[in-house]
C-alpha cells in the first residue's frame, strides 16, 4: 500500500481534522492567527493524527471525538516544533523558513505556549480523565526528553542507551499516545491498549532513527531541512555514537571534535567515517528492528484495510527518503 493510498483511507476524517485545526487556532490576537495559519499551511505529513485516525478506524470507532483528539495531538506536536526550532536556532523546516526565522523567537515560543494551552482546553472539553492522564504524562515526558537532548548536545560520551531514551521521550511518546488514545476512545481491553501503544512507540523510534540517517543525505530539498543540521548543532545521534564505539583512533577523534564543536564543514569526512564503520547501516538495521516490533504489535487488531495501512506505515517509516 502506497502512502497516498493510506491517506486516502482517512480523507474525510483528515478533512474534519483540518477544519478543526482552523477553528481551534482562531484567536483575537492577530499574531497568533498569522503564525498559526503559517504553520498549518507549511506542509508536513500530519503523521501523528493519521496514526490516531487509522487506529480509531481499525477499532471501528463510531463517534466523533477522534477528530478532536487528532487535532489536539497535532497541536502538541506543533508546539514542540516551535520550541525546538528556537532552541536549535533552525531556519528551515519542511523546506520552508521556520516560524522563528520569520516572526522571531519570542513570538514562536509564545505561540507554542498558546498551542499547548489550547490542546489542554480541548482535553477538558472531551471530559475523559483517561485521555487527560495519557496526554499530561506525554507532554511531561516530551519536556524531559527535550532537556535530556540539550544535556547531550556537544557531549561525545553520550551512550546509545541515553540517546535511545531521548528518542523515546522526545519523539516516540506522542506516536505512542496517538495510537493509545484510539484504543481508549473505542473501549479496548488493557491488553489491546498496551499493544497498540507499543506499536506507536516502536514506529516513532524507527521514524526518528531514519531522520538521523537522512541528516547525512545529499539534498536538503528531499528532507525539508538543511543536510547536516544535527552535525552543525553538535547532536550525538546514533550514527555518530556508533562510530565513536567502533571507529579507529582517527575516526573517534574526528567524531569527538565535530560533536564538541559542531562540524557541518567537515561533513564529507564524517560521511566517510560513517561509511567505513558501517554506522549508517547499523542505524538502518536498528530502525528496521523497531519497525518489525511495531508490526508484531498489530496482531491484536482484526484484519481490515486499516490494519494493513498501519503495517504499511511501519514499512514507510524505514523506507522513506524524506
Amino acid at each position: 500500500m502506497k502512502i497516498e493510498e493510506i491517506y486516502a483511507l482517512i480523507e474525510d476524517d483528515m478533512a474534519s481534522v483540518n477544519g478543526c485545526i482552523q477553528e481551534k487556532l482562531r484567536s483575537e490576537v492577530v499574531l497568533i492567527d498569522q503564525i498559526g495559519q503559517y504553520i498549518v499551511h507549511s506542509g508536513g505529513k500530519r503523521l501523528r493524527p493519521v496514526l490516531h485516525l487509522l487506529a480509531a478506524n481499525a477499532f471501528q470507532y463510531q463517534g466523533e471525538e477522534h477528530i478532536e483528539c487528532a487535532t489536539l495531538i497535532e497541536f502538541i506536536h506543533t508546539a514542540t516544533l516551535l520550541h525546538d526550532d528556537v532552541v536549535d536556532a533552525s531556519e528551515l523546516r519542511r523546506g520552508q523558513e521556520t516560524a522563528n526565522a520569520l516572526f522571531g523567537n519570542e513570538a514562536s515560543v509564545l505561540v507554542g505556549d498558546f498551542l499547548y494551552s489550547r490542546a489542554f482546553q480541548m482535553m477538558v472539553h472531551l471530559d475523559q480523565m483517561r485521555i487527560m492522564d495519557i496526554l499530561a504524562n506525554a507532554t511531561n515526558t516530551i519536556a524531559e526528553g527535550e532537556v535530556q537532548q540539550l544535556l547531550n548536545v556537544h557531549d561525545p560520551d553520550t551512550t546509545e542507551a541515553r540517546y535511545l531514551q531521548v528518542i523515546h521521550d522526545k519523539t516516540a511518546k506522542l506516536f505512542e499516545s496517538a495510537t493509545q488514545l484510539a484504543a481508549v476512545l473505542s473501549g479496548q481491553s488493557s491488553e489491546v491498549e498496551e499493544s497498540i501503544a507499543k506499536y506507536g512507540m516502536h514506529l516513532g523510534t524507527a521514524f526518528q532513527l531514519v531522520d538521523d540517517i537522512l541528516d547525512y543525505g545529499d539534498s536538503s530539498g528531499d528532507i525539508g531541512k538543511n543536510v547536516g543540521d544535527d552535525l552543525a548543532e553538535g547532536k550525538p545521534t546514533l550514527p555518530l555514537i556508533y562510530t565513536m564505539q567502533k571507529g579507529n583512533n582517527e575516526q573517534k577523534a574526528l567524531i569527538r571534535d565535530v560533536i564538541e564543536n559542531g562540524g557541518r564543514d567537515r561533513i564529507a569526512e564524517v560521511k566517510t567515517a560513517l561509511a567505513d564503520t558501517g554506522a549508517l547501516k547499523y542505524t538502518e538495521q536498528t530502525a528496521r528492528s523497531e519497525a518489525d516490533k511495531a508490526i508484531e504489535c498489530l496482531s491484536v487488531l482484526p484484519d481490515t484495510i486499516y490494519k494493513e495501512a498501519l503495517h504499511a506505515l511501519a514499512e514507510f517509516s524505514v523506507n522513506r527518503t524524506y
